[in-house]
């Protein structure tokens, strides 16, 4: 089975270095069930972070982007080149060995700052094989220091929105509701077992997708640059007939937000973007007037944190520079 991994970088040198012998690794332990061909995609990284794939990693297939093409972009570019009907703008000027001309049986969307822990790549690879319905699937996540991360979800309705704007942190019971179906979330218990699972989305960090499914969907929606593409993309594979399963037996360590920590506020305004972006394309799957509740919810959630933020600078908490770059993102949301 003809795997791709694309991995997409942006300023985490470090941590693709890691990513990047954690997936040769473990594509070596499955060598038999699996041909892995690794692409990275450098988002125009500052840090040097294309220069050391160069130095370091030759049996990976280094793209180079000139600018900052976002997770949708440049995956998009990698899909492109590998043969798939996915548009591609900047496509022209960058091309993938003609080794590469066959489309593989499966990809697999990594960002750099994960790790592939055992033959977590050959558990993805098995659940596609193993289910010829299966469009999509996603790894069983843990942070960093090992506690377990939600790797999927089901499709965001009100009560998550307003727990994402009322985190609530600090009351009794709060955390049972956080990890809850009510918050969108899967019982843990399900990612202790062994069989995969169908879901309505995985994550985006690890995201393994049939060649077949792309084909037939297309790639991601480029009208995304940042969050939610992953959702966009399992919805449009499960309502073609591609359903999305979570595959527990697939260990990945996922250190999270790495790129997007370091523009926080901006990344923040893209979040909400993309929110809307969803909302307003999938509207038949949200019953009528959700988008306008939502918007209201929206209003009082933002009041609610510029007031906290305000409290916070006035408590010495934050400086005045730091409130000003978090409301002038709020009030960037509220204009959407």
């Amino acid at each position: 089975m003809r795997l791709a991994v694309i991995i997409l970088s942006y300023n985490t040198r470090d941590l693709l270095r890691n990513c990047l012998r954690s997936v040769l690794a473990s594509a070596a332990t499955s060598a038999d069930q699996l041909i892995a061909d690794v692409i990275v995609v450098d988002n125009a990284s500052p840090d040097g972070s294309a220069n050391m794939v160069a130095a370091e990693f030759p049996q990976a297939y280094l793209i180079a982007s000139q600018e900052n093409l976002g997770y949708t972009g440049g995956n998009n570019l990698a899909l492109h080149l590998l043969g798939f009907n996915v548009a591609a703008p900047s496509a022209s000027a960058y091309q993938l060995p003609t080794s590469l001309a066959k489309l593989p049986a499966a990809v697999l969307l990594l960002n750099a700052d994960t790790e592939i822990l055992g033959d977590a790549l050959w558990q993805m690879a098995k659940c596609l094989h193993e289910r010829p319905d299966a469009g999509a699937c996603g790894a069983n996540l843990q942070y960093g220091d090992g506690r377990f991360q939600h790797g999927a979800f089901r499709f965001p309705a009100l009560f998550q929105v307003a727990l994402d704007l009322f985190p609530l942190t600090g009351l009794p019971g709060i955390h049972r509701i956080h990890n809850s179906r009510l918050n969108g979330r899967y019982p843990p218990a399900r990612w202790q077992a062994t069989p995969s699972f169908r879901v309505d989305f995985v994550l985006g960090a690890a995201l393994m997708v049939r060649g077949a499914a792309i084909q037939q969907v297309g790639g991601l929606d480029d009208e995304f640059f940042l969050y939610c593409e992953e959702m966009d993309w399992c919805l449009r594979l499960a309502a073609a007939g591609w359903p999305v399963y979570a595959v527990p037996t697939a260990h990945v360590i996922h250190y999270e937000g790495q790129s997007s920590r370091q523009v926080r506020w901006s990344a923040y305004e893209r979040l909400w973007r993309s929110r809307f972006r969803f909302y307003a394309k999938h509207r038949s799957h949200y019953p009528r007037g959700y988008l306008s509740v939502l918007r209201g919810l929206l209003r009082i959630g933002l009041t609610w944190r510029k007031f906290t933020a305000q409290r916070r600078f006035a408590n010495g908490k934050l400086t005045g520079e730091e409130l000003q770059a978090e409301l002038n993102a709020y009030q960037a949301v509220a204009q959407l």
